[in-house]
């Protein structure tokens, strides 16, 4: 255990610029001391995993460079199961995208968080790099393996050639100058375009990357964003909306298909009866299906439906054995959708309200009730508490395609439908 702690605590290796030449190169290892300033990954640096820094122009032979530490620093601390190897800030305007792609997948088969930093920027070819640094350790937990702390600037525009390096290649062949053009932007499309699938990321990515003028630069703003690109920010407080909000925003992010928030319309679920409303819920989808057998009949006896503690049994061993039904955790909704005048039942959702990222949900399907189709990150979960477009890390004030900036509840307060929830014998009637 001693050896295992001197090792972690020996390191802070930086990446740093060689002054001139934009150049990356391993810079002195120093100790972390005990005096370090306590940030919101200091459970990450100081005592799990060690700690690299990446600054400067992202130049040819810069992924090489990276390698050779990573793998001096797999022989150093050899990596734990689940774990990362290390966490790496990325602080660059970019450079040469070839190599923020393979820096990206170094990153990745390394097992190695990549963070920015609230006062650096991480553009272009950066930008790629830190897509390939989301590894999440087992049992992943808010914020240690996030990637942007709020503040920081992740921004991502379409490649362009360097017309001079062209020119110098095919200096006496107009024609030759123009074909070599082509080339290599067909081989820069297709590198980025199989990138964008290595690491997850849906094929509208790279197409609308490529869609885009060169100079304009994509931030990475909205909890939407930062849910397709598989990130998460740091410092991401719960957000200040009423827990049936938060309920619809959680069904909606697990939705194949979001509704508009004017058409969600939320119910509370009595605490005294959640167990027994949803057991109620498995009930009619078995009707639906016109099942028989054991489980229906213990649905259908009043004895077992009406005892509370018969209720909790049976709750606790249709859960075990699979059937889709919430840990209930603490309030629980009934969120609906109202479509062209029919109600109709989506998600049943219970929160927690202490701890945001603790919280369960269930789709209501047409036979039955059925798991998310869409699942939160291990390690934010409370990204789902918020609607996909509410913005959580504003683009810089001075880029000159700023649009209005708007709060993460601002985007937030259509108002939503309530209902009162029938009881059972109201259904039958």
């Amino acid at each position: 255990m001693r050896i295992v702690l001197a090792i972690l605590v020996l390191t802070v290796i930086c990446i740093a610029p060689v002054p001139g030449t934009g150049e990356l190169r391993a810079a002195t290892i120093v100790s972390l001391t005990a005096s370090a300033p306590t940030t919101l990954f200091s459970r990450t640096v100081a005592v799990e995993s060690p700690r690299l820094r990446l600054t400067g122009m992202i130049e040819s032979g810069d992924a090489e460079r990276l390698r050779e530490l990573l793998d001096k620093l797999r022989e150093l601390a050899p990596q734990r199961p689940g774990m990362p190897l290390a966490t790496i800030e990325l602080s660059s305007v970019g450079g040469d995208l070839s190599e923020g792609v393979r820096i990206g997948e170094l990153l990745k088969n390394y097992r190695v968080v990549a963070v920015v930093r609230k006062q650096d920027l991480c553009l272009s070819a950066c930008a790629l790099a830190l897509l390939g640094g989301n590894t999440v350790r087992t049992g992943g937990a808010y914020p240690f393996d996030c990637n942007v702390e709020v503040g920081g600037k992740v921004a991502f525009h379409n490649f362009f050639l360097d017309r001079s390096h062209l020119r110098r290649l095919t200096s006496d062949d107009p024609i030759a100058s123009r074909l070599q053009g082509f080339a290599d932007g067909r081989s820069g499309a297709a590198m980025l375009i199989k990138y964008a699938a290595d690491m997850g990321l849906p094929p509208s990515f790279a197409a609308n990357l490529m869609a885009r003028p060169v100079e304009e630069f994509q931030y990475v703003e909205t909890i939407g964003e930062f849910l397709a690109l598989n990130l998460c920010p740091i410092g991401l407080e719960r957000p200040r909306l009423p827990l049936s909000h938060q309920a619809a925003n959680v069904c909606n992010n697990s939705l194949a298909t979001p509704a508009p928030l004017s058409s969600v319309i939320v119910g509370q679920i009595e605490p005294p009866r959640v167990r027994q409303y949803m057991l109620e819920r498995v009930q009619d989808g078995l009707n639906a299906a016109r099942a028989r057998g054991k489980l229906a009949d213990q649905l259908a006896t009043w004895s077992v439906m009406r005892s509370k503690e018969e209720v909790e049994r049976l709750y606790d061993d249709l859960r075990a054995a699979g059937v889709a039904l919430p840990e209930i955790v603490g309030q629980t909704f009934e969120v609906a959708v109202n479509e062209a005048g029919r109600v109709r039942a989506a998600c049943y959702v219970s929160l927690s309200s202490t701890d945001p990222d603790r919280y369960e949900v269930v789709l209501q399907g047409t036979r039955g009730l059925t798991e998310a189709v869409r699942k939160p990150p291990a390690n934010a979960r409370r990204l789902f508490l918020y609607d996909r477009q509410a913005v959580a890390n504003r683009r810089p004030p001075s880029d000159d395609a700023e649009r209005v900036a708007i709060d993460i509840e601002d985007r937030q307060t259509s108002p939503l439908g309530s209902r009162q929830l029938p009881t059972r014998d109201a259904l039958r009637r």
